[in-house]
């Protein structure tokens, strides 16, 4: 790490992460006084970012935008990384500690396209472009004619694509274009009831090594309580349900008034079907509340529901 740095950040290169990881640099100026130029950021590529001809669940699934950060952090290259919190495995590394949460943004998803505003306004046999299974099946549910193609790349490889009607639709993130001075570009924000975003939509994970009390009270200073509370019931959820990225799964946690309310679904890759659940508690109780919302949804899917890997 250069050597006038009081401390540096491992990040993906994407103009998102690197907004993401800007932010989180100007949290940390802000709650201990360091100029910001001695915080540092080491962009490292992924496998995940090298890879962008196939699905991911088909190279790998989980973990693909995490294992090469992992690897400069537990080295030392690094003091910390920045993550999209949906990115971060349910089984995190041995020796890497999530150190908390940067307040949510938008957790719902946005259409991009030039031939509608709705997704039931799209031509009949409208090509969808998606990565995500879940959006995919989400969309499917509502419009089974829709065709859908793999569409990976960058935030404005995908607007681009969309907008210049390569494809008849796609799905991003409302956060994602929010972060990148991007919202206008939607056509519209998707329902939450329809399009329940995936666990960890929208908010910004932060890890460092696990016994690293330097980095680990850094971070503790810019983290959101209610968000970690949040996370910790969806990603409790989400290891019930064994997720990885061949299973369509939608999961969010909402706090109120010290309450947790947890909603899940699992749906068939066609969206043929859709399994749904909610939970409530006392919001000190998420980690049970997600892990038990998780396995009672999981006892009730018919066989075959849930891909396994």
């Amino acid at each position: 790490m250069p050597s006038s740095a009081l401390f540096t950040l491992g990040t993906r290169g994407s103009p998102l992460a690197l907004a993401q990881a800007n932010e989180t640099r100007r949290r940390l100026s802000d709650a201990h006084g360091w100029y910001l130029e001695r915080i540092a950021l080491k962009v490292i590529r992924t496998s995940g970012d090298a890879i962008q001809d196939r699905p991911l669940a088909e190279a790998g699934g989980k973990g693909l935008f995490t294992k090469e950060i992992d690897i400069a952090l537990l080295a030392g290259e690094i003091d910390a990384a920045v993550h999209s919190a949906k990115d971060l495995p349910s089984l995190m590394a041995r020796g890497v500690a999530i150190a908390g949460f940067l307040p949510r943004e938008d957790v719902r998803d946005a259409l991009i396209s030039s031939f509608a505003d709705t997704i039931e306004g799209l031509p009949e046999g409208a090509s969808l472009g998606a990565a995500s299974l879940r959006r995919q099946a989400q969309a499917l549910r509502l419009r089974p004619d829709l065709k859908p193609e793999l569409l990976r790349g960058n935030v404005e490889t995908r607007l681009r694509k969309a907008e210049s009607g390569a494809v008849g639709a796609t799905l991003l993130a409302m956060a994602g274009l929010k972060r990148l001075g991007l919202v206008h570009r939607a056509r519209a924000a998707l329902d939450i009831e329809a399009f329940l975003p995936a666990p960890g939509q929208g908010a910004i994970a932060l890890t460092a090594r696990a016994g690293d009390a330097r980095a680990l009270e850094a971070l503790a200073a810019i983290a959101d309580a209610g968000t970690g509370a949040e996370l910790a019931a969806e990603r409790a959820y989400l290891a019930e349900l064994e997720g990885s990225c061949r299973t369509p799964i939608a999961g969010l946690a909402r706090i109120g008034r010290g309450r947790l309310t947890l909603k899940g679904q699992v749906l068939r890759t066609d969206g043929s079907e859709s399994f749904a659940i909610v939970a409530e508690g006392a919001s000190g109780d998420a980690e049970r509340l997600g892990r038990e919302a998780g396995r009672e949804l999981a006892g009730r899917l018919p066989a075959g529901v849930l891909a396994k890997g």
